[in-house]
């Protein structure tokens, strides 16, 4: 009979087989995602590292990336990974947020949030300046001092300070690597102008800041002057756009539009970074 005994138990087979693989599927799922909390929490992934991509896990775990998706998106539900486009997916942690409204150093804002801050000197040389360094600070050697600021023992800003040669020249590098230069020059500062843009991250950044080549950073150039208006500083950092964030109080009264304040367009799209001479 096509109603009874022949047509019926073939369907429910299909169907029960249908059930189960789906099933077999959402137990694979939460498995890998079981395994990526506890490796994790061991410390085998560290906090605003990369993880391994979905193509690495798809094949470390003998699973499709549809099932390593799901069980990543299941991480990023508990708070513990996040994933930003063109970067790839990072063990979560609160972005770093830097006030704009005050003149102060990055250990100052680490601090102020809990951090453990650090820095390691990289570069320390009087050198001709870069043209558009030169341009700012007029003519004349400078101090350059590249540096790599960590929080929490992680690689958090690729840094570099400019200073006339007048300014710096009793400075060691020791002293550099322990203190700021707000707090070793014997300067009254007036106030600082910050640029800040997106860019891609260089090789040479890349390799400090551990993200990939081409990973959206975060570019912010600080002039800062004197009392009399003269600049006396200059300096340049790039952060890793998903562990920093930039905050500014606006105050009363607002203006007629939704623009945010100091927004400039460039006039070339094509140019990596924002000029220095503002």
């Amino acid at each position: 009979m096509v109603g009874g005994t022949g047509f019926l138990p073939g369907c429910l087979r299909r169907e029960s087989k249908h059930t189960t693989m789906r099933q077999v599927r959402t137990i694979r799922y939460r498995d890998i995602a079981d395994d990526l909390r506890r490796r994790v929490a061991d410390g085998e992934f560290h906090t605003g590292r990369l993880l391994p991509s979905e193509s690495e896990l798809s094949g470390s775990y003998s699973a499709s990336r549809v099932t390593i998706r799901k069980a990543l998106e299941a991480l990023r539900d508990d708070g513990m990974v996040d994933s930003r486009q063109g970067f790839g997916w990072f063990v979560a942690r609160p972005t770093v947020r830097q006030p704009l409204a005050r003149l102060v150093t990055i250990e100052a804002q680490l601090e102020a949030e809990g951090r453990v801050s650090e820095r390691h000197i990289l570069d320390f040389a009087f050198v001709p300046p870069p043209e558009a360094v030169a341009a700012v600070l007029g003519p004349g050697r400078v101090l350059e001092v590249r540096r790599v600021n960590l929080a929490d023992g992680e690689p958090f800003a690729r840094v570099t300070v400019w200073c006339p040669e007048a300014l710096g020249a009793t400075l060691s590098r020791d002293q550099v690597q322990r203190h700021s230069f707000y707090d070793l020059l014997d300067v009254e500062f007036g106030g600082a102008t910050q640029t800040i843009g997106a860019d891609d991250a260089s090789p040479e950044d890349a390799e400090i800041l551990l993200v990939p080549v081409g990973a959206p950073v975060l570019v912010c150039r600080r002039v800062t002057t004197d009392e009399t208006g003269t600049p006396v500083l200059i300096g340049q950092y790039v952060f890793p756009a998903h562990r920093t964030e930039f905050t500014v109080a606006l105050a009363p009264p607002i203006e007629p539009s939704i623009a945010p304040s100091g927004l400039r367009l460039r006039g070339d799209a094509g140019q990596r970074g924002a000029s220095v001479n503002e």
